[in-house]
């Protein structure tokens, strides 16, 4: 008897809950504002604030879960075009970057070019640092300057000995001079005696 009055009362819960879930959704034809401009969350928590749950699962008017599907399918294509979007975005960005370390790697290297011709100066076609052109000129002055100093002292060795020489020539000229000067008169003396001599000897 118990058994038969619990199962009694057992049916007559599942009717008023049947009556309960079916005489809203008989009643109310339109769809509630919530779905149409609430967001997902916002419809999510509306259906958990409005619909019951009996052994574990949830009713849900089938206008409403179409229209809830309606517009999940509505947001994923939304986010399906945002992400395609971003993509496009992200690809376009990814281009003008590359483009943009072209452009520093062009000024770089125009910089580096720029710095090498500074510190650098072409001679005969060839490209020489400042240093090594400056040490190469300091050198070549240097090796000029010996050079100078040493041509100086023999050219002035040279002219000493030259005038010296000069000298001893003039001297030896001179010394000729007085010789023939002297062999010339003692010539004439002999010749001179020579004849008066000879003369000396026709008169006797």
């Amino acid at each position: 008897m118990r058994k038969a009055t619990n199962l009694l009362l057992y049916n007559l819960f599942i009717g008023l809950f049947c009556l309960t879930l079916t005489g809203p959704a008989r009643a109310q034809n339109s769809l509630p504002a919530a779905m149409d401009s609430a967001s997902m969350k916002g419809q999510m928590n509306y259906l958990n604030e409005k619909t019951r749950v009996y052994n574990n699962y949830r009713a849900i008017r089938e206008d409403i879960f179409q229209k809830l599907r309606k517009n999940v399918n509505d947001s994923i294509a939304a986010l399906e075009l945002d992400i395609v979007r971003l993509q496009g975005d992200r690809d376009q960005r990814d281009n003008e970057i590359n483009t943009l370390n072209a452009e520093l790697e062009r000024v770089k290297a125009d910089r580096d070019e720029a710095i090498r011709n500074r510190d650098s100066i072409t001679v005969l076609g060839l490209q020489l640092g400042k240093g090594v052109y400056n040490s190469t000129m300091w050198i070549l002055v240097l090796a000029l300057a010996i050079t100078a100093i040493v041509l100086f002292t023999m050219f002035k060795q040279r002219h000493v000995i030259t005038r010296h020489t000069r000298k001893e020539l003039e001297k030896l000229q001179e010394e000729y001079d007085d010789y023939r000067k002297n062999a010339r008169e003692k010539y004439e003396k002999l010749t001179v005696s020579h004849h008066q001599e000879l003369m000396k000897l026709k008169q006797k």
